[in-house]
């Protein structure tokens, strides 16, 4: 996501630090390129496919665990397949996405360091990788894996590709397919593996994954306040309606997880794990919920590795609904 005005809480130069007996510099909009390793093109392309966000990817995981199936070799084998994949082409949609946002970024006080909009990888290297990825990964898919993880990689880059080049523009279509891309990453892991998704899983799946791209549009609304009518991706919406899109998105996410957790009943064992397991991700949810409130809800995977109690939920709602599948 990408902005070309500066937020009125980074870069304010009157909070920048200078020395006291310079002159103000003046900021050109440019990133100076960094010296020796990481101001290398090896080390820039690297950094432009963003391996830090791939963290996302272990949504591919999400099929197999649901079913039990993922300590199944063949299964493991073909989900590690297809997270490698999705790996793979998000990297490229990162690409093309910063080729056609460079000069924009180049105005941004933090994505003017962005490889590409910094001048350390040429644009028509990045397109070109870009293909390279698109096509290694969907045709490694139909050869080690199944037809129809391709045809879902095949998908997920026609939507990402949609986004960055026009959709991205559309209100609600965008919040739609940024969403679509946490969803089909909970697809692909069931479709490597050959295993039937169940309709509450594509429920939970597609619900939560609203959620969570709507709470991250108004957490962005919350920091940069009246600077969101500069942004394309914000001045359509409200905080009063991206509020009821993110509310009723965890609504009809607990509704249907605490279903899908009622229908699985008690465990071998006599304990009801899948009902018990209600408890930590509805807390998760809610803990979540104030970190969108107060707008410190960033990317994602990054709220995540950085709200231990977050993370804490996260792994009691991981052991409990682990125990309700494997004991089921």
């Amino acid at each position: 996501m990408t902005t070309s005005h500066t937020s009125p809480l980074h870069g304010d130069p009157e909070h920048e630090a200078r020395p006291v007996a310079a002159a103000p510099p003046v900021d050109t909009g440019v990133a100076l390129r960094p010296t020796g390793f990481r101001g290398s093109l090896p080390w820039g392309l690297v950094r432009a496919v963003r391996p830090r966000q791939w963290v996302k990817n272990v949504l591919v995981l999400a099929a197999p665990l649901a079913a039990g199936r993922i300590f199944d070799p063949d299964v493991l084998r073909a989900t590690l397949v297809a997270l490698v994949l999705f790996c793979l082409v998000s990297g490229g949609i990162y690409l093309v996405n910063d080729v056609i946002d460079a000069e924009e970024d180049r105005r941004h006080p933090r994505k003017r360091f962005r490889p590409i909009a910094a001048g350390i990888v040429p644009r028509s290297l990045a397109l070109a990788l870009a293909a390279v990825l698109f096509a290694g990964a969907v045709t490694t898919a139909a050869l080690l894996t199944r037809p129809e993880l391709a045809w879902v990689l095949g998908v997920y880059v026609v939507l990402q590709l949609s986004y960055c080049l026009w959709l991205k523009q559309q209100p609600v279509i965008d919040l739609a397919i940024v969403a679509s891309g946490f969803l089909l990453r909970t697809v692909a892991g069931g479709v490597a593996a050959g295993i039937a998704i169940s309709q509450w899983f594509l429920l939970v799946a597609a619900f939560g994954s609203l959620f969570m791209v709507a709470g991250k549009r108004y957490s962005e609304l919350v920091v940069i306040g009246d600077a969101a009518a500069t942004r394309k991706t914000l001045r359509e919406y409200s905080a009063s309606y991206l509020r009821f899109v993110w509310s009723m998105s965890a609504g009809v996410t607990v509704t249907v997880y605490s279903l899908w957790a009622f229908e699985m009943g008690e465990s071998r064992d006599g304990v009801p794990w899948s009902t018990i397991s209600i408890a930590p991700f509805v807390l998760g949810l809610l803990r979540h919920a104030v970190d969108l409130d107060r707008g410190a809800a960033g990317a994602p995977e990054e709220v995540v590795l950085k709200d231990k109690v977050l993370l804490t939920f996260g792994c009691l709602w991981l052991l409990t609904m682990g125990l309700g599948v494997f004991l089921g």
